[in-house]
């Protein structure tokens, strides 16, 4: 390389260093910021009292699904429950327990009734109780609400019709399907 060739490139490289400066300053020419006296964004950093809150969370009014169970469309259950249910639960007499428990035969078995599955201390605590269509409704409404402390991260069900097909299907899941009330 020639001292001619390294002429142009530092030519080059002072010619764009001027260029960024001289757009530098003519940009402050044209364009007058002015400082604001008092931040756009005001902060009230008084203090409020809180909202009193109830004692407890509040319990959401789910309506009752015995009077939907009749009409209840066990397919469109089925499509529910591999829809929302079935990356946790299989559904398969003596099937895995995944993150949460076989669902085969659960209408009427006990709350905590899948041994060898490591159930919350909310559905421990209602061991010997057996799940009903009403207990079911409640729990798929709103889990947390049902159950608190439940590790199921299942946020629910609001449709109560998609219930009344869900629990028709987990109805039909057993050798000796429970009776409808």
């Amino acid at each position: 390389m020639n001292s001619f060739e390294l002429n142009k490139i530092a030519a080059a490289v002072l010619t764009a260093l001027f260029v960024f400066l001289m757009s530098g300053f003519i940009g402050e020419l044209l364009v007058h910021p002015k400082q604001l006296e008092r931040s756009v964004l005001a902060i009230d950093t008084s203090r409020r009292e809180a909202p009193a809150q109830a004692s407890g969370p509040a319990v959401p009014i789910i309506e009752p699904i015995t009077p939907l169970l009749a009409a209840a469309n066990v397919e469109n259950g089925a499509a529910i429950a591999r829809r929302q249910c079935a990356a946790c639960h299989s559904f398969d007499q003596g099937g895995r327990h995944g993150v949460g428990p076989n669902l085969w035969g659960i209408v009427g078995a006990d709350h905590a009734h899948a041994e060898g599955f490591n159930y919350s201390q909310a559905l421990l605590a209602l061991r010997g109780t057996p799940w009903s269509f009403e207990d079911l409704n409640r729990f798929i409404a709103a889990p947390r609400a049902y159950a608190p402390g439940t590790r199921m991260a299942f946020n629910g069900l609001a449709s109560t019709q998609q219930r009344a097909d869900l629990i028709a299907y987990l109805r039909s899941l057993d050798t000796d399907p429970k009776p409808l009330p």
